[in-house]
C-alpha cells in the first residue's frame, strides 16, 4: 500500500498517514520504523506501508525497498 504522511511527531512515534487508495487517515503502529530506513518523518512524505492486524500502518519503507518484480520476457 502507498500513502502520504499527515502528521509525526519524533518524540513519542505518533503519526497518522493518509492511504492513498481511499484517502483514509490510518495510525503508525507503534514499530511503523522498526527495520526501516526512515529515522524521521516529515508530513508530505509518501511512503509504503502494511497493516498490522490492528488496521495501523506498519513496516513503513521508501519505494525502492519494494520488490518491482521480475520483468517478462
Amino acid at each position: 500500500m502507498q500513502g502520504v504522511i499527515k502528521s509525526y511527531d519524533p518524540v513519542t512515534g505518533d503519526g497518522v498517514l493518509v492511504n492513498e487508495a481511499d484517502l483514509a487517515d490510518i495510525d503508525l503502529a507503534d514499530n511503523a520504523l522498526e527495520g526501516s530506513l526512515f529515522r524521521m518523518l516529515r508530513q508530505g512524505q509518501r511512503v509504503q506501508f502494511d497493516l498490522d492486524d490492528d488496521g495501523r500502518a506498519t513496516r513503513l519503507r521508501i519505494g525502492s525497498e519494494v520488490d518491482m518484480g521480475t520483468p517478462e520476457l
